[in-house]
């Protein structure tokens, strides 16, 4: 079993992580759990920029796989706000919920388009310093009130119109099974299964 570091913080994030990936092919601790303590300046301009600039940061004090990821909340209608800022949109500190209340309020004044997306993007730097890279979408609309005890984050406001109710109101698995992590966890996981085959990491 292959060692992964995850450079996040986000035990929330963690336990999605853990899920997704399983536990028979690789072991996800995080950053704290393997007992690296480093600042992380994310001043990337795009998703998949800041997601390298994690994995990168971390891969300098640990010969195991490690991963990261940026992702976030993209509205049309705000012109894809909050983005890459969607952790520190209104302040690190403001809550979700409030968060949450706001988005819903300018969506509202900006007319009739609701559409929206989460966006994961991914990053791996191998023992070998090979970098691999892959983004997953899960695409909804702003809902018109938040709903849902499931998930973290912007999920109470984000709408999936196939299911008819909120990511927060999924179960987790299904959620997962839908999600932009879990479409970029998937994808990562099948590019390391390969080199792992094949002995390159």
């Amino acid at each position: 079993m292959r060692k992964i570091v995850f450079a996040t913080g986000n035990k929330n994030k963690t336990v999605e992580i853990k899920a997704i990936l399983g536990e028979d092919k690789f072991e996800v601790v995080t950053m704290k759990e393997a007992g690296i303590d480093v600042e992380i300046v994310e001043d990337g301009n795009t998703f998949a920029e800041n997601a390298l600039i994690k994995a990168r940061t971390v891969a300098k004090f640990t010969d195991a796989i490690v991963m990261a990821d940026d992702s976030g909340l993209e509205i049309d209608c705000l012109n894809k706000e909050p983005g890459i800022y969607s952790a520190r949109y209104m302040g690190e500190d403001t809550s979700y919920e409030l968060k949450n209340l706001n988005l819903i309020e300018r969506v509202n004044a900006a007319g009739t388009d609701r559409k929206a997306r989460f966006v994961c993007a991914m990053a791996a730097v191998l023992p070998d310093k090979t970098e691999i890279s892959v983004e997953g979408c899960f695409e909804g609309e702003i809902a018109l009130s938040p709903a849902g005890e499931n998930g973290f984050g912007y999920d109470p406001i984000f709408w999936v119109p196939e299911r008819g109710c909120t990511s927060a109101q999924l179960p987790p698995e299904e959620k997962n099974a839908m999600s932009h992590r879990g479409k970029a966890l998937r994808m990562m996981a099948e590019m390391l299964e390969k080199r792992l085959d094949s002995d390159e990491c």
